[in-house]
Order: C-alpha cells, then structure tokens, then sequence
C-alpha cells in the first residue's frame, strides 16, 4: 500500500475516534480497515430517502448522514475535517458534517431571494464556507460567505461577474476565488428552466477572496456561446480546468474541457471526435489528480469516464461506465461512481449523486 494511502486512511480512522468507530456494524469497520482511500457522497436510497455516505475506494459504504433533500456537490475541509453537501439547483439548503460524527450536523438555508446552485467550498483554514448562488430577482451570480466559527452564520456575499454560478474552488493560498459562470438565467419560479439559451454568455472569473473584486474574467468565445461552463478544479501547477456542458445541436462538436491560468487565455483542450461523441456533448464532473498529473471527467449521457494527461491535454484511457456520476482523485487514477449504484465497480442498493469528494485531513 503506498505511504500517502496509509496517511489518508489513518487520518480519518484518527479523526472519527474510538466512539464513531465502535457504532459501526463489523462489515463497515473491516472495509474501513482495508480501504486505501475514504470518500463521501449524496445518495438516493431504494425508499426515496436522501442521505450522505462515507464510502471507502472499493465502493463499500461505511456510514450514512440523512438529509432533508436531494444533494448535488461536495466540499471537504482539511484544516477542520469538516464535509458540506449543497443541495441540488434550485435548492436552498447545505448541511455541514463531521464524517466522524462528532459534531451534530448544522443545517443552513439561503437567504432570502437567493437559492444555491449545488456548489461551494472551504477557505484553506476551515474557517469560511463560500457558496455558489443566485440571485433570481436581480439576475446575478452570487457568492455566499458563511463563518464557520459562527455556527456558518452568513456574513457576507460577493458578486461572481456572471449568469448562473455553477462549481467553484478557492486557490491553494486562499486568495483567490474561481467561479465558472454557466451563462444560464434561472428563476426559482420555473424550476430548473434554462431561461435564455439564445443569449447565454458562460465564463469564468478570478475574485479577490478578500474584497470580492474582479481580478480577471474569461467570456467564452461567441461560437462558443452555447458551450456552458460548468466544473472546475486546480492542478498541482496552478493550473486551472474547467468542463462544460454544450446547450447547442447534439450534432456538433465543441470544445467541452480546457484549462487557463492567472493572466493567461484560456486554452481548449481538443479532444478526438469520438471522445467528444462519448461525452454526449456534457461533461457532469471534473477531477485532478495532482500526485499523478491527471484530469478526469465522466458523463452520464453516453455513460463515460474519460482521463487525461494534465501536461499535454492527452486521452489516455476512455471507460464505459453506464450512467457515470461522481469522479475524484484516487490512490491510482480515479474513483467514479454512477446513478445506478456502482461505485469502483461495486454495486450497492442506492443511487449515488452527481459528485464526490475525497475526505482526509492531512
């Protein structure tokens, strides 16, 4: 077993205790014990119910957290050990976890006039929640602050520069704030309507984390209108990824991945027309794998799990994976996991959600 899996491991047995490991039935603690990696979820159970688990690599599930709705994204705190599921779009609640159950679940809810768009992420210490949000009235993304000392009460909100703030991620050093503006009108009142397909304008924006400026913003070519962006994710170099989902013909061909850094253009990365074809035109996650230099994305209209090279942009290897869901960073490559219940090959009585996140405090 490598040295960095027996620490991830080890961080999260460390951090749950005695207690949380002693309520586990004897399955899930013998897959604890053997796993390399631990993970965390949305899930749909078989009764309608929705809830999050704690699944190790191999896709056995360790622990579950009930919540009052539907999930989307994930986010995990390494400074805390602290782990928020956001409700899905047009969602307005998040719930914040200790996966080691040591601290009660807080539950908040957007303010008024805003709902969540199923994103978010910590500050490097732990001690800021940041949430992707809309502002239906006004017509405007939003950030969200939330104080983590305060029981994450709401304590302030910046501007995203965009329509429709999907996935956001903050930079290493904390400074700054990215955000993929998906380009798309909402409004709570339609549901999850696209409301102005024929003048979007996606993009991705670079916000001082600590006066909520604009520090750069990349609008999307204007063939490339339709080109949604959606995910985004850092490499070890800094390097910024994003996917996309395309709004346009099934028929065409657009760009869907691509890459771009702090002063730079952004740069697409061209994939064969057969990956893009697999992709269905929509890629619905994005990871980085830093210790191995790679990006992976997955798609549940073709069912596909694709992994690149994160120096060159190179398809390395394209899986079949039938209603691919979640990707993230494993030991060796990626986890992925689908709607129907598979999870690195092991099937389980749940449908898991859209996305995952890897949780060890290191």
């Amino acid at each position: 077993m490598p040295r960095s899996a027996m620490i991830d491991r080890r961080a999260f047995v460390k951090a749950a205790g005695l207690t949380f490991l002693a309520a586990l039935k004897p399955g899930a603690l013998m897959a604890l014990e053997r796993t390399d990696a631990v993970f965390a979820s949305g899930i749909r159970a078989r009764d309608g119910s929705y809830a999050v688990a704690t699944v190790t690599e191999r896709g056995e599930i360790v622990d579950q957290v009930a919540l009052p709705a539907r999930a989307h994204g994930m986010a995990f705190s390494k400074a805390t050990g602290r782990t928020v599921a956001f409700a899905r779009r047009p969602g307005t609640y998040a719930m914040i976890f200790d996966p080691s159950g040591k601290v009660e679940p807080i539950i908040i809810s957007a303010r008024e006039g805003r709902h969540f768009y199923g994103h978010g992420a910590f500050s490097p210490d732990g001690r800021l929640l940041y949430a992707s949000e809309n502002d239906f009235d006004g017509n405007r993304g939003m950030i969200g602050i939330y104080d983590a000392r305060d029981r994450f009460a709401r304590i302030g909100e910046y501007q995203t520069y965009g329509t429709g703030p999907h996935d956001m991620t903050v930079s290493d050093d904390g400074r700054f704030l990215i955000v993929a503006n998906g380009g798309i009108e909402t409004h709570p009142d339609f549901g999850r309507t696209k409301l102005n397909l024929d003048h979007m304008e996606p993009s991705l924006t670079l916000i001082d984390a600590a006066t909520g400026s604009l520090i750069e913003k990349h609008v999307l070519p204007a063939q490339y209108a339709r080109v949604s962006t959606r995910h985004v994710d850092i490499d070890a170099d800094g390097k910024i990824w994003f996917a996309c989902q395309y709004e346009g013909h099934r028929n065409d061909l657009p760009p869907l991945v691509g890459h771009f850094g702090r002063g730079e253009d952004l740069t697409f990365v061209t994939l064969p027309d057969e990956t893009t074809r697999a992709l269905g035109n929509y890629v619905g996650a994005i990871a980085v794998n830093r210790d191995e230099g790679l990006v992976g994305v997955t798609s549940p209209v073709n069912g596909t799990a694709v992994t690149l090279d994160a120096m060159s942009g190179k398809v390395l290897k394209v899986e079949s994976v039938a209603d691919a869901a979640g990707i993230a960073a494993a030991e060796r490559g990626f986890a992925v996991s689908s709607y129907r219940g598979e999870f690195e090959g092991l099937r389980s009585d749940v449908a898991w959600d859209q996305h995952i996140v890897r949780i060890a405090r290191k």
